[in-house]
């Protein structure tokens, strides 16, 4: 049981940016995934999560033994591939309420129907352990949400639809500390043996708060080192340069 990408090749329009990556995230585990601008980490990301504009030019994902790779977006979110955007966007018209419950509906089988008030006993109790106001199940999907309230509501979807891998795509970008600290702390309130995480950031600073069981630094479409947390200390203090160095000099 994991989410495992093998020699992952893929891009845009024809342009390789991902370049041979290979991870394996087991149930339980959380993998950061680290590096400056350009170097491939939300490509990898679209490319996991099947983004119509991107496309694989080699190489493996499966989930669970299962290969993603002929499947829609919808399919990978039925199948439990939970994606959690850098920019979400507005929904205008339709409530955070709605949305998730029309959510929770398309992964039933065709003919069941949510019981609605098992719907809300579960949605608010799931908004208490991420200390959301029950008022913000009413508004509109990201209108007029603050940085801060967007990214609680990336939260809040994957509480409430439970996927078995979750990628957070920058989830710390934009947020002010106070902010940050209260999307870690739902983070880390989802955390368990039935969920992998894929956390991608450029800072270590989230990970002062969502302790990650591996680090990953990616450089020019390729992982070039792995380790634990310290690792991530290690790019506070020395920054990217190192990793563009060797592998610069690995090319030569």
């Amino acid at each position: 049981m994991s989410l495992k990408i093998e020699n992952l090749h893929g891009g845009i329009g024809g342009k390789e940016i991902v370049k041979g990556v290979s991870l394996e995230i087991a149930p339980g585990e959380v993998h950061a995934i680290m590096g400056p601008n350009g170097s491939g980490k939300s490509t990898l990301s679209k490319l996991l999560t099947g983004h119509p504009d991107y496309e694989v030019y080699s190489g493996s994902i499966e989930m669970d033994g299962e290969s993603l790779l002929e499947m829609e977006p919808d399919e990978r979110a039925r199948k439990g591939l939970f994606m959690a955007f850098q920019y979400p966007c507005e929904i205008p018209g339709v409530t955070v309420a709605n949305f998730l419950r029309a959510a929770l509906q398309a992964r039933l089988p065709e003919g069941k129907t949510i019981n609605v008030t098992d719907f809300y006993k579960e949605l608010y109790a799931a908004m208490e352990k991420l200390s959301m106001d029950r008022k913000f199940s009413s508004r509109y999907v990201n209108e007029g949400f603050s940085g801060g309230e967007k990214k609680r509501n990336e939260i809040l979807q994957m509480a409430v639809l439970k996927p078995k891998y979750a990628i957070l795509d920058e989830t710390d970008s934009g947020l002010d500390i106070d902010a940050l600290k209260i999307v870690a702390n739902g983070v880390n309130a989802l955390k368990g043996p039935q969920l992998g995480i894929l956390l991608i950031t450029h800072y270590q600073r989230i990970l002062n708060y969502i302790i990650p069981d591996y680090v990953h630094v990616m450089v020019k479409g390729k992982i070039v080192a792995s380790g634990t947390k310290e690792l991530a200390l290690r790019l506070e203090e020395k920054g990217y340069s190192q990793f563009e160095e060797e592998l610069a000099a690995q090319t030569l």
